[in-house]
């Protein structure tokens, strides 16, 4: 992927690791629509950002993703990068009855959201030289929080099918990348944006930037503080990262 020259609609992007990563690439030289749920974060985004452009979407809702399919394509024929932001984060106690509806909803939103956005702008990115989807996980994906299990299962899924979306793209202009964020300090689980294990957003945010300008053909834009979950598996220490993450470590 180019760091600059772009024309990038960025899904979810109102706050937080999206917000963060909106603005710099829109101060690389890249023209930048976000689109999001709540209006007046939007208004706000286009007041204090000029030159970003806000659209209004329900990620939840295939409607609301097929007028934001025909809004952007029709302003911006150009358009060439997708990023998929959007997501939730709920604990989830599984033994309370109202855990199924959370549970429910973060599938809506972390699976079914991105997938749907995908099908729906992937045959329009085929037809442009060069083109990128960016899917957004977690290093949840690689090892758990047992407090918000849905949670981690959806970006699991989105790993998964990530590298399915990779290999069946592969002869198409569309690269696929996934982005693995660690626990980083923004406000989508309680107490992140003030915990000091969590990676300061500006500093997660800048060493995106600086792989995706110094790794252009990366599958996976990695920073260092989410490769302990991303490789716990293979370097056989799963258990004891599960432990320490989950408060169960002796």
């Amino acid at each position: 992927m180019n760091i600059s020259g772009n024309t990038i609609l960025m899904a979810g992007g109102t706050s937080g690791i999206g917000l963060a990563l909106a603005t710099r690439l829109h101060a690389a030289g890249n023209k930048v629509i976000v689109a999001g749920r709540r209006r007046d974060r939007l208004d706000r985004i286009a007041e204090e950002h000029p030159g970003i452009e806000v659209e209004q979407l329900d990620i939840t809702d295939p409607e609301s993703i097929q007028a934001l399919y025909e809004t952007v394509t029709g302003k911006h024929p150009e358009l060439d990068v997708v990023v998929a932001m959007a997501g939730i984060m709920i604990a989830e106690p599984v033994l309370d009855p109202g855990s199924l509806e959370i549970a429910e909803r973060t599938i809506a939103t972390n699976v079914l959201g991105p997938i749907r956005l995908v099908h729906r702008f992937a045959p329009f990115l085929t037809g442009r030289p060069d083109a990128a989807i960016l899917t957004v996980t977690s290093g949840l994906a690689y090892v758990p929080l047992a407090a918000t299990p849905t949670y981690g299962a959806t970006k699991a899924a989105i790993h998964s099918y990530t590298e399915s979306l990779r290999a069946q793209l592969r002869d198409t202009t569309v690269q696929v990348i996934e982005v693995v964020p660690p626990l980083t300090r923004t406000s989508l689980w309680p107490g992140s944006e003030n915990n000091e294990r969590a990676m300061p957003l500006d500093e997660f945010a800048d060493e995106v930037m600086s792989l995706l300008a110094t790794r252009p053909d990366a599958d996976q834009i990695l920073v260092k503080r989410v490769e302990r979950q991303r490789f716990a598996e293979a370097d056989g220490t799963y258990g004891e990262v599960f432990a320490m993450q989950n408060g169960l470590a002796r």
